[in-house]
């Protein structure tokens, strides 16, 4: 039981964290001290969606899983929890490309407007 309530949590982790990933520039916008931990946080997201690198998070949540007694997942986070409410298809090489281009055109958007200002 308490292997799936770690994998559980950890799928709530990694979500938040492809929220930060996506949005966090927005709150370094108001409080800059948080760039120190986005800009690691978006390079990593930006480099596993290029380099289609397989994510630590999703590793652990399927070895979780595999200890309370149930079944790991195929594939990352995206293709298990997030496409399939997008798009009931596979996610492709050519649309991880698509997402990383996306959070990385609008964090730099976010950083550009950043260093302006200051």
């Amino acid at each position: 039981m308490l292997y799936r309530i770690a994998a559980d949590g950890l799928v709530l982790f990694h979500l938040l964290f492809i929220v930060f990933v996506l949005f966090g520039g927005l709150l370094v916008l108001k409080w800059r001290r948080l760039m120190g931990w986005h800009l690691p946080a978006a390079a990593w997201g930006v480099a596993v969606e290029f380099f289609h690198l397989p994510c630590p998070l999703t590793q652990w949540e399927n070895l979780m899983r595999h200890a309370a007694g149930q079944t790991g997942y195929g594939g990352g986070f995206i293709e298990h929890y997030v496409w399939p409410i997008i798009y009931p298809a596979g996610l492709t090489p050519d649309i991880q490309l698509g997402l990383g281009s996306v959070v990385l055109v609008l964090n730099v958007l976010v950083y550009l407007r950043l260093i302006r200002h200051r």
